[in-house]
């Protein structure tokens, strides 16, 4: 007797194609509103909604903050060379690949001169799709020759952070970077050089103590975590409960810490008004 294998109904219903393509809507993580994607990226990958601002890449950063066709990149090629041989789940000299190889790029910064809306500047973004934007020697590097090029060719300088902190992979060679970059903005500081810092979610850790905090003008966009340590570990530490909205860019703006707060789709004329205003 033939074995004969028996399929079900269900087995043999033709499977139904979905109407929708897959990743056509995302749900806001703020309102939890159903968002058209090709709507959100036309409105500067913000929920039209309720304004939550989406972390972004640096290379749509640099497309929203610099005038069409003019960004020119400067320092690429740079790559760690995993100085101490780190090795966690896989070694870092694994990871450093797969992460190159997942966002197409050497690190997690981009940096170079562009113009924005006709004022040339030097820019450079952090790029949170790279390792959490941490910074190690290659990010650490970059910073400083943006900065020193800005005090050479004697330009405004805009830095926009979005960093989980320095590279732990890199242990104490990341950490000298906070000295490194800071050192370079106090030359440039010396200068006259106008520099103007933007936070953006999050920015946290040596990021943080470091260049992100030292603009002569410090922007952030909305609710955006700005901290060194998280509030989990201040909690613990001070024993205390945290106001409502502790670390984020409006608290820090009531503290002082913060110049302003401005939306995404004005930090473009924001940064601008204030190159004009410095007389850059």
């Amino acid at each position: 007797m033939t074995n004969v294998a028996v399929r079900t109904w269900a087995e043999l219903k033709p499977a139904r194609r979905s109407a929708i393509p897959e990743g056509l809507w995302l749900r806001c993580p703020s309102c939890g509103q159903m968002v058209y994607r090709r709507q959100m990226e036309a409105n500067l990958h913000v929920c039209p909604e309720c304004q939550h601002h989406f972390r972004i890449s640096a290379g749509e950063r640099v497309s929203q903050l610099s005038d069409p066709g003019t960004f020119e990149a400067m320092f690429t090629g740079l790559t760690s060379t995993d100085p101490l041989l780190f090795t966690d789940l896989k070694s870092y000299t694994e990871r450093l690949v797969s992460e190159q190889r997942r966002s197409g790029r050497d690190d997690a910064v981009v940096a170079g001169r562009c113009f924005v809306k006709g004022r040339p500047t030097m820019m450079c973004c952090l790029d949170l799709t790279f390792m959490m934007g941490s910074m190690g020697c290659v990010v650490g590097e970059t910073v400083t020759r943006t900065i020193e090029s800005a005090l050479e060719q004697r330009l405004p300088l805009v830095i926009v952070s979005c960093s989980g902190g320095a590279r732990m992979q890199e242990s104490g060679l990341s950490l000298m970077q906070m000295a490194k970059t800071s050192a370079a903005l106090a030359r440039f500081d010396d200068a006259g050089g106008l520099f103007i810092s933007v936070l953006t979610d999050p920015t946290t850790g040596g990021v943080t103590a470091s260049f992100a905090m030292l603009g002569d003008v410090i922007l952030a966009e909305p609710k955006a975590l700005i901290g060194f340590a998280g509030p989990r570990v201040i909690r613990q530490t001070i024993r205390q409960d945290l106001p409502d909205g502790f670390q984020r860019a409006e608290f820090l703006m009531q503290a002082g810490l913060v110049d302003r707060v401005v939306a995404r789709k004005d930090l473009r004329t924001e940064i601008a008004r204030l190159i004009d205003y410095a007389g850059g």
